[in-house]
């Protein structure tokens, strides 16, 4: 691990982030539900149901589903960002092998790469 970074306190921050990712992830499958989205939708039949309704609650269910999708990702990044503080490689660059700024953490704590610095950028 990086000589910039407490453990402990990297573990701390992963922790409570992953509580806070799997927390929105389970009340989004609650919302989605098991059910097809005719019953969803509380109609008898999808037929009585206008198109443009139909669409829109299909547009609301896909959305929901994409927001699922990138919040699995996001959990997938914790999960491999805590392995890295059990290996003791969290807080260092996977492509150069140098310590990742600790700016960089404290913003993106799920960080694996530095960002490079443009010499000439003022």
């Amino acid at each position: 691990m990086s000589d910039n970074f407490d453990e402990t306190q990297a573990r701390n921050r992963l922790e409570s982030e992953r509580e806070r990712v799997n927390g929105l992830i389970s009340q989004i499958r609650d919302e989605l539900g098991t059910t097809s989205e005719t019953d969803q939708q509380g109609e008898l039949a999808a037929y009585d149901q206008h198109p443009a309704d139909t669409g829109s609650e299909t547009f609301e269910r896909e959305k929901d589903i994409s927001i699922l999708e990138g919040l699995e990702a996001e959990l997938a990044e914790i999960e491999a960002a805590l392995q890295r503080v059990d290996d003791g490689t969290y807080g260092i660059d996977e492509s150069t092998g140098e310590p990742i700024d600790r700016a960089r953490l404290d913003a993106i704590p799920t960080a694996r790469t530095n960002v490079p610095r443009d010499e000439n950028a003022r």
